[in-house]
């Protein structure tokens, strides 16, 4: 399958267009064209090199929503024209003890990500959703359900399930205490979610200029981290944290606002993190942990769930040759949105 795409020549992260290649379909293959491709910040780190050496070309892009064009001959869950989504992975054994408890993400042979991994059969280099087409595993292929707005389901596929993956696990619900560090792409849709399960969600953040932004999609309000004094005030009044912050940076000014018992969980930062003072946990037996996405079953809860509450990310269409300019954007900050590329812009001559 030809197809087109925007490809990263080299770790200056700067996008220009790339004719390429997709494998002729196998038995139990799903080809999708692309409709709306979301901008992820692991994007700008991926292809930046900030994570290792790369295979350039790159088409990155891991939040995908598309239609089905068409099937392999072993098919059985998803037919031409139906609407469809590809997250974070492409492939993963299926036949380790994590794959089989629906947590491919977590693969005991490494799961295979949606760009930049070697395909487990061929070995060509995945290439993502910053293209026109895709094909992908049908187990590995999601239903986008009725009630979603296609042009901004995409960020679910990643911003949704990695904050939503620990909500789960740490059993949010009705009376929660949750706070999230940042409201960039990640933290708007955990407090969306979080709220969603009836939690009280409180945004901390280093000054309180989000506040009004904070409130209107369902917090309480934001707790400013270089205001000692309301600092104090909030210790031990929350359950659980979610750390999106996607560079190196200190999680000590957050831990003892965890009740006993409590987990600061970072999903944000791949990489580095400076050294914490361990007092607040030793004397609260607070825990900080890491989350990686979710596993296929987990991802198309989240999609269900939003459609269920209505939820979508806040989003900026853009067309495929504005993924510079955004990409300039993000790499002055955590910005609280996400982007997403209208894909149907894109010319095959790009």
């Amino acid at each position: 399958m030809k197809t087109v795409g925007y490809a990263a020549y080299s770790s200056d992260a700067h996008m220009k267009p790339f004719h390429f290649e997709h494998r002729a379909l196998r038995a139990n293959d799903v080809a999708i064209e692309i409709l709306y491709s979301g901008v992820c910040h692991s994007d700008l780190h991926t292809v930046n090199g900030d994570w290792g050496p790369q295979p350039y070309p790159l088409v990155p892009g891991h939040e995908i929503v598309g239609r089905v064009t068409d099937v392999g001959p072993e098919v059985t869950h998803y037919q031409v024209g139906d609407k469809v989504g590809v997250g974070c992975m492409v492939d993963s054994c299926q036949e380790c003890d994590q794959c089989h408890d629906h947590e491919e993400q977590y693969c005991r042979h490494g799961m295979t990500p949606t760009y930049g991994a070697p395909d487990r059969i061929d070995g060509e280099i995945t290439q993502g959703g910053y293209s026109k087409h895709i094909v992908v595993r049908e187990e590995f292929v999601l239903r986008i359900p009725e009630g979603l707005d296609m042009s901004r389901a995409a960020p679910i596929l990643c911003a949704g399930i990695t904050t939503f993956s620990p909500l789960r696990t740490w059993d949010i619900g009705k009376g929660s205490r949750v706070g999230v560090i940042g409201l960039g792409g990640l933290g708007h849709m955990a407090v969306k979610l979080a709220v969603a399960m009836g939690a009280e969600v409180t945004v901390l953040s280093r000054s309180k200029k989000k506040e009004e932004e904070a409130r209107s999609i369902g917090a309480t309000g934001v707790l400013a981290s270089t205001d000692e004094e309301a600092m104090t005030n909030a210790a031990s009044s929350m359950d659980l944290i979610i750390d999106t912050v996607p560079v190196e940076h200190d999680v000590t000014p957050y831990t003892s606002l965890l009740d006993i018992n409590g987990t600061l969980v970072i999903v944000g930062q791949v990489g580095p993190m400076k050294e914490f003072m361990t007092v607040p946990m030793i004397m609260g037996r607070r825990r900080i942990a890491g989350s990686l996405i979710g596993g296929i079953k987990q991802t198309q809860e989240v999609l269900d769930f939003c459609a269920e509450h209505d939820i979508h990310p806040i989003c900026e269409i853009i067309r495929p040759d504005e993924i510079n300019s955004a990409y300039d954007v993000m790499s002055k900050g955590d910005i609280a949105h996400r982007y997403v590329m209208d894909m149907t812009q894109m010319s095959d001559d790009a």
